[in-house]
Order: C-alpha cells, then sequence, then structure tokens
C-alpha cells in the first residue's frame, strides 16, 4: 500500500467538510461522558476492573528499535546478550515479524529491568 500525500489544495469537498465537522463538533465534559458511559452500560466498576485482563500492546518496530539504541547495543549485540537471534532482532525492527507472547514479555522485562535478564541468563 503506497503513501499518498496531499496538500490543502488535493483534499476533496467532502474530505474537508468532514475536517470542518470535526472541529465544530461539542467537547463533552468528564459528567457527561460517564453519564453517557453508565447509559450505554459501558462504565467500568470497582468490580469491572477487578476482573479485567491487563492487555500490554505488541511492541512496533520503532520499540524494539528505540529499547536496542537506548542501551547502546548494536542489533548482534542486543540478540547476544537477551538470547536472540540476529535475524529475529532485525525481522522484529525492520517489522516483518512482531514480537508476541513469550518474546513481546522478554522485551517488555528487558525495557523495565535490563539487569535482571542478563543475571538470569548468565545462571545457566
Amino acid at each position: 500500500m503506497s503513501i499518498v500525500r496531499r496538500s490543502k489544495t488535493n483534499i476533496d469537498e467532502t474530505e474537508a467538510a468532514r475536517l470542518i465537522d470535526l472541529a465544530q463538533s461539542r467537547t463533552f465534559t468528564d459528567t457527561e461522558i460517564d453519564a453517557m458511559a453508565a447509559a450505554d452500560g459501558s462504565d467500568l466498576t470497582d468490580e469491572n476492573l477487578s476482573e479485567a485482563t491487563r492487555v500490554y500492546p505488541v511492541q512496533t518496530p520503532e520499540d524494539v528499535r528505540d529499547l536496542r539504541t537506548r542501551m547502546g547495543l548494536s542489533q548482534a549485540q542486543f540478540a547476544q546478550t537477551f538470547g536472540l537471534t540476529l535475524d529475529t532482532v532485525q525481522q522484529y525492527e525492520q517489522g516483518r515479524r512482531r514480537p508476541s507472547g513469550p518474546a513481546s514479555t522478554l522485551l517488555r522485562v528487558i525495557e523495565a529491568e535490563p539487569d535482571a535478564v542478563v543475571r538470569a541468563l548468565k545462571r545457566r
């Protein structure tokens, strides 16, 4: 899918009308939002929240690259340090693969406590 760039003069009348409508839309207060959520049954109670399952979004290629560069490691160093293959790191950063399940969790732990991961891997 190619990226299409448009200038303001290229925007057709329908898109321009939608942008104007959005700019003129009403802003709701927190009280009004709470009342609407309660009315349609989508409000979250303490009970709902206690039963909810936390879902973490999968890291994007930029997230993986940013993590590695913040640590000052090359792709090869990052892979070797954390028990990944160089190919895996490259595929994550280039968007050909997305880390999921345990790999996504490992990246989150690396981001939060990289030294703990290194210590745990050295014990083996």
